[in-house]
């Protein structure tokens, strides 16, 4: 129930100079990335070469306490992953970061997106006989990180020919028993930055609302296609892939990252209140109130109201407490259970023109109980706001849209998806609008991939590319 969209993961790294709580530290960035992963977490230290880990399926709570974190020890480098699984099942095994232990020394990495031609790397080592432990592609990367060790001469040397055989997208940390390594895919599918810590680590992360939450200082975004390596003899970078022209998902900005979070030079924050006022710039219509859906609509919501004049409400209570694993005892409370998780506020909306903002239409279903609810509490008329365009593609690159037959938007047209849901009116986000969501003062503007509202996609994908590619049973 209101299952919305996922990403797949969120990664953070730390680089100190002396041995010291590393762990604490990940921990408490990856608290700051939960909302990149709900399903494992992990944590990897490196104390002089010897790694310590633990990983498990739940929320960092649920994984870590007082005790483990105390368990894995000092140590000078570490690194930690949320996980979201857009390949490979949610299982223990799946967790991240994952560690390899070979001839050349061990590595653990963790990975943020997904590969396009992962399948095809994992028959190639199959055949020439790798067992491996885990259905995601973060393995098949180690395995083509270990391939090319074998031959050369140092892991940043390693990754960058590895990187000639990896497709997709994908935001990794790296760490060998000397090293801390960022590397971040040649279109930058996904964000990746950098910041320093006043003691002089330097850190990694997905976002930097991470930095923030350990009192680290921005530095700059990780380049797509650009190998960051620290160690001992400080920072230096490897810019080989660093050709293509930069297509960051757009919906980092729409919903993935936290308001808090700047990526590519633009709050996101700043970047949602944007769509809201081109929203109403597109879409404009007579109304008393605007609210928005918790809490993907708030930001958006916001900006509507400041372009529109009409007043901005709290129109709903979202019940924090019930979580995923909510049980529904019976028919009638299964059939309630949107009651449950979110209630309309009656005294906001009861005989008003309401605009209702989100940030997309999936399947419907959850839009259409959303409606619902203000028609329960009186609302007069429901015109439904929605700060993207339709979904009529399949993602490859790291979010869970796999099949047009889930879009709703490949099954109707806006005004029949309109009155499927129940509203007056619906009104999506142009591919214009959505393109323009940055910061005007930016030069260059940042470039974005659109491909699931557009179907241009900024690489050669394949015709299919189910979620558990790698769960086909034996001869299949």
């Amino acid at each position: 129930m209101f299952r919305k969209l996922n990403e797949e993961c969120g990664v953070f790294g730390v680089y100190a100079n002396t041995t010291t709580d590393v762990a604490s530290m990940t921990y408490v960035a990856l608290y700051a990335l939960q909302h990149r992963g709900q399903e494992s977490y992990g944590i990897v230290v490196n104390d002089k070469g010897v790694f310590t880990h633990r990983k498990d399926l739940g929320l960092v709570p649920d994984v870590f306490d007082k005790d483990h974190i105390e368990k894995l020890g000092q140590g000078n480098i570490s690194i930690g992953h949320v996980r979201y699984s857009t390949t490979g099942k949610p299982s223990r095994s799946n967790a991240q970061p994952i560690v390899v232990r070979h001839v050349k020394g061990p590595i653990s990495i963790a990975h943020n997106g997904n590969l396009i031609n992962a399948h095809e790397l994992r028959k190639h080592y199959e055949l020439r006989g790798a067992i491996f432990h885990t259905t995601n592609d973060t393995e098949v990367i180690a395995y083509a990180i270990t391939e090319q060790r074998l031959k050369r001469s140092s892991i940043e040397e390693s990754i960058e020919y590895a990187m000639y055989s990896l497709k997709g997208a994908y935001s990794l940390v790296i760490m060998s028993p000397q090293k801390l390594i960022a590397v971040r895919d040649p279109n930058g599918f996904r964000p990746l930055c950098m910041g320093h810590c006043k003691d002089g680590s330097i850190v990694f992360a997905s976002e930097s609302c991470a930095l923030d939450s350990i009192d680290a200082t921005f530095n700059r975004d990780i380049d797509p296609g650009e190998i960051v390596i620290v160690n001992k003899d400080g920072i230096r970078s490897i810019r080989t892939h660093c050709k293509k022209k930069k297509s960051l998902c757009v919906f980092e900005y729409v919903y993935f990252a936290r308001p808090d979070s700047i990526i590519e030079g633009t709050c996101v924050h700043d970047a949602r209140i944007r769509a809201g006022k081109l929203l109403w710039k597109e879409h404009p219509v007579d109304a008393d109130v605007v609210i928005g859906v918790p809490d993907s609509g708030l930001d958006a919501a916001l900006g509507l109201s400041q372009a529109s004049g009409i007043p901005y409400e709290v129109g709903f209570v979202k019940n924090r407490y019930v979580g995923r694993t909510f049980i529904q005892p019976s028919q009638k409370m299964r059939t309630n259970a949107v009651h449950i998780k979110l209630n309309a506020v009656k005294s906001v909306v009861a005989g008003k023109r309401v605009i209702l903002v989100d940030d997309s239409i999936v399947r419907g279903t959850t839009c259409q109980r959303i409606v619902s609810l203000l028609r329960e509490a009186g609302a007069k008329e429901v015109h439904m706001r929605i700060s993207c365009p339709p979904f009529i593609n399949p993602c490859y690159f790291g979010t869970n849209i796999d099949s047009k037959e889930k879009l709703i938007a490949c099954q109707m047209t806006i005004p029949e998806i309109c009155q499927h849901i129940g509203a007056d009116t619906l009104g999506y986000l142009s591919v214009n609008g959505v393109q323009s969501l940055t910061s005007e003062s930016l030069k260059p503007q940042p470039g974005f991939c659109t491909a699931c509202f557009t179907g241009e996609y900024p690489i050669s994908v394949p015709k299919e590319m189910p979620k558990d590619k790698f769960e086909s049973k034996i001869g299949e």
